[in-house]
C-alpha cells in the first residue's frame, strides 16, 4: 500500500481493456494520483504531445498500456500502422521519461514478440532465436524494441524501466468488434449471434489444432502490478497461466458455454497463426510471486455472461 503513496501515475492505455482494472486495481493499493491520457488531449505518437504530458503531469511513475492491437485478421490488414503506432509510442514515451526523470517506466509487451518457431514452453531467453511468426510480426517487432531501448537506457543512463510480455488476455470488458477482436471475443460474439439468428454452423479460422495460452484480466493486471512494486531487474518476464489448450476445444468449450447447439466449420483457407503458445511462467513466479487464479473455464462463463449483457 506504501508504495504508490503520494506518486503520481500515468496509465498510457487506461481507459482501455487492460487499463480500466489496473486503474481500479491502483485505487484498491491506495494510488490517489492517477492520470490516464485521452488521445483527443495526448497522442502518444505525436513528440510534441508526449513532451507536454510530461511537463504538464510530472509523474513519478509510467505505466504504459497503449497500443494499437488487433486478432489475426487485424494484423494482416494494417501491418504499417500496427508498426509505426506501436513503436513510436514507446520510443517517445520511454525516451521522455528518461529525460523528466520519471522513477520507473512499466513496458508492457507481447507474446507476439516470440520468434514463430520458439520452443514450448516460450522461455524469456529465447526471445532472440529468431524472427516472430509472419501474420503479426511488424506489431511484436514494434513492441519487442521497448526491451531493446529499456535495457540500452538501463546500461547508459541507470534507469530503470521493466518490460513484461504478457500472453493472450480475455474477459469482461474485452473487445468484440468482428474486424479487430482476438479469438475468445471474436468466437464469443459468433456463437451468440449465431444462436440468436438460428444459424447452423459457426466459421472458425484455421484447422483448429493451433494452440494458445490465455490469461484473465484481472490476473494479468495483478501480475503488472506486481512487477511494478516488486521487479527493478533488465530481464523481459513472462505473464501468463502456464495453461495451452487448442484452438478446436476452445471453440467447442465457448460455444457449449453461449449454447450453441449448431457444427463448427472450419475455413482452412485463413491463417490460423503460430502452431502453438504456451509460456514458462516461472520467472515471474520467482521474482515476484505472480501465479494466475482465474480457472479457465470461470473466466470464459464470466466474459460471454458480460457479452450477453451488455451487447443486447
Amino acid at each position: 500500500m506504501n508504495f504508490y503513496k503520494n506518486k503520481k501515475i500515468v496509465v498510457t492505455g487506461g481507459a482501455g481493456f487492460l487499463g480500466q482494472v489496473v486503474v481500479w486495481k491502483l485505487k484498491e493499493r491506495g494510488a490517489e494520483n492517477i492520470f490516464v491520457p485521452r488521445r483527443k488531449e495526448y497522442d502518444l505518437t505525436d513528440r510534441d504531445a508526449v513532451d507536454r504530458l510530461y511537463e504538464e503531469k510530472r509523474p513519478d511513475l509510467v505505466v504504459h498500456l497503449a497500443a494499437e492491437v488487433g486478432g489475426i485478421g487485424a494484423n494482416m490488414k494494417y501491418p504499417g500502422k500496427y508498426f509505426y503506432d506501436n513503436l513510436i509510442m514507446g520510443v517517445q514515451l520511454l525516451e521522455y521519461a528518461r529525460r523528466y526523470q520519471v522513477g520507473k517506466f512499466v513496458a508492457i509487451g507481447t507474446i507476439c514478440a516470440y520468434p514463430g518457431s520458439t520452443p514450448v514452453p516460450f522461455k524469456e531467453d529465447d526471445l532472440w532465436i529468431g524472427y516472430p511468426e509472419v501474420t503479426n510480426a511488424p506489431y511484436g517487432l514494434a513492441k519487442k524494441m521497448m526491451l531493446v531501448q529499456a535495457q540500452a537506457y538501463r546500461e547508459q543512463y541507470g534507469y530503470n524501466a521493466i518490460f513484461l510480455l504478457p500472453v493472450n488476455l480475455y474477459g469482461p470488458g474485452d473487445n468484440f468488434d468482428p474486424e479487430t477482436s482476438h479469438v475468445i471475443p471474436a468466437l464469443i460474439r459468433r456463437c451468440v449471434e449465431a444462436r440468436r439468428n438460428g444459424d447452423e454452423t459457426v466459421s472458425v479460422w484455421g484447422d483448429g489444432t493451433a494452440t494458445r495460452e490465455f490469461l484473465y484480466v484481472d490476473d494479468a493486471a495483478e501480475g503488472i502490478l506486481a512487477a511494478t512494486e516488486s521487479y527493478n531487474g533488465a530481464g523481459p518476464v513472462n505473464l501468463g497461466s502456464g495453461m495451452e489448450i487448442s484452438i478446436k476445444d476452445l471453440a467447442e468449450k465457448i460455444a457449449r458455454f453461449c449454447g450453441f447447439d449448431g457444427g463448427l466449420e472450419w475455413d482452412t483457407d485463413k491463417p490460423g497463426g503460430q502452431p502453438r503458445r504456451c509460456l514458462d511462467v516461472s520467472r515471474a513466479k520467482e521474482l515476484f510471486g505472480f501465479q494466475a487464479r482465474m480457472d479457465f473455464d470461470s473466466g470464459l462463463k464470466k466474459t460471454a455472461a458480460w457479452f450477453e449483457e451488455n451487447y443486447f
